[in-house]
């Protein structure tokens, strides 16, 4: 299942998900192909299997062939999308993003080098959003990060384990009380057993990543880490800098605790942040802050934020309001000064709620201590 949501039911398909399970499929005997997807696998060496295969109904998208086989399948029925020019991604990529990929050799380069950057350079190029390859390639790109976030959830790292997301501002600085409270809020929650789902970006977000990656070990190691990433508070104005400051933090820390980011592209100003063991980065941003709100099934912490962080709450809100009362999940909104008076989106939150079901599942909190002990509660 894509949650990026189908509007119509599909038939049943197959995913082939790697070459060994190509291989196996053939060593149990399949002599047909039809409704099989494979994306990305290098089936090189293959081609006495594929050839001898029927292939009419099968899918193949940006797979790598010995010479005459792709001609060979899409003349005996197969559909064939090959790799796209001139992208600096994989469209039918199989997996989600790493750090070290998106960030590679940013200890030596500049950010402007990575590959996170230059897919948002890519992405903003004059006339690109009216283009048909640019669009069916990001099209393409989001529906394979959405399967791939499927996987994870289902069977990967974060599987079996409750998500709770953790909302706030980006402007939140490294050395702040406020960048250390959600700090906290991610190890708590972590240590707690919930998974931790961000925004993917810095500030809050970043926090609160750094704070569940680094859960298994001493609060001394996490105040060593704040002191390391406080040298670089923003990300304004060295991206550069900002991200060697947590790249330091990882390299000491390698084998953190699994955490999830799914930022966009579409705030290409915003970079995804290092702490997320797992990133789902999207071009569609709203398809993005959809997916975020619907997999947090443990509830959501809303820490102090602006603009983006208001448009989740209600957001969320619009979600658990019409939504079945067993499908509603907590709304914790953390900082009554913030949230009753700077940007009062309480009490609008407590009028909408009032006589529905979502009435007793919001929530207003002025510590992370106490919003942890109210997803914990109703679990």
């Amino acid at each position: 299942m894509n949650r990026t949501g189908a509007l119509n039911p599909s038939p049943r398909t197959l995913d082939v998900e790697s070459v060994v399970h190509f291989d196996r499929l053939v060593a149990g005997g399949a002599g047909s192909m039809h409704g099989w997807h494979a994306q990305s696998l290098d089936l090189r060496g293959h081609s006495r299997e594929l050839k001898v295969l029927d292939p009419q109904g099968a899918i193949f998208l940006g797979c790598t062939f010995d010479d005459g086989v792709e001609e060979s399948l899409r003349r005996r029925g197969a559909l064939i999308f090959p790799k796209m020019q001139g992208i600096p991604f994989d469209p039918y990529r199989g997996s989600l993003y790493s750090a070290d990929e998106l960030y590679q050799d940013i200890s030596a380069t500049e950010y402007e080098a990575t590959l996170d950057a230059r897919i948002y350079q890519w992405s903003i190029l004059s006339g690109q959003r009216k283009s048909l390859d640019a669009t069916l390639a990001a099209a393409l790109h989001d529906h394979a990060i959405g399967d791939a976030l499927d996987e994870l959830l289902d069977q990967g790292a974060l599987s079996g384990r409750k998500l709770v997301g953790v909302m706030g501002g980006h402007a939140a600085e490294r050395g702040t009380r406020e960048f250390a409270d959600a700090a906290r809020l991610g190890r708590l929650l972590a240590q707690a057993g919930f998974a931790v789902a961000t925004g993917g970006g810095p500030g809050a977000m970043e926090a609160a990543n750094m704070g569940a990656y680094l859960s298994g070990l001493p609060d001394a190691d996490t105040a060593a880490a704040l002191g390391t990433l406080a040298l670089a508070p923003g990300f304004r104005p060295s991206v550069t800098a900002w991200g060697r400051q947590a790249a330091a933090v990882v390299q000491q820390h390698p084998q953190g605790t699994p955490t999830l980011g799914i930022p966009t592209w579409f705030y290409g100003h915003e970079p995804p942040n290092l702490f997320a063991t797992h990133i789902a980065k999207y071009f569609a941003n709203a398809v993005r802050e959809a997916i975020l709100l619907e997999l947090c099934n443990g509830g959501i912490v809303f820490l102090p934020g602006a603009a983006g962080t208001v448009q989740e709450i209600f957001q969320d809100a619009c979600e658990n309001y019409y939504g079945a009362p067993e499908t509603i999940t907590p709304m914790v909104l953390v900082g009554r000064e913030h949230w009753e008076r700077t940007f009062p989106a309480w009490p609008m939150l407590q009028s909408l709620a009032a006589g529905k079901p979502m009435e007793s599942r919001i929530f207003l909190v002025d510590s992370v201590e106490e919003a942890l002990a109210v997803v914990t509660e109703r679990v």
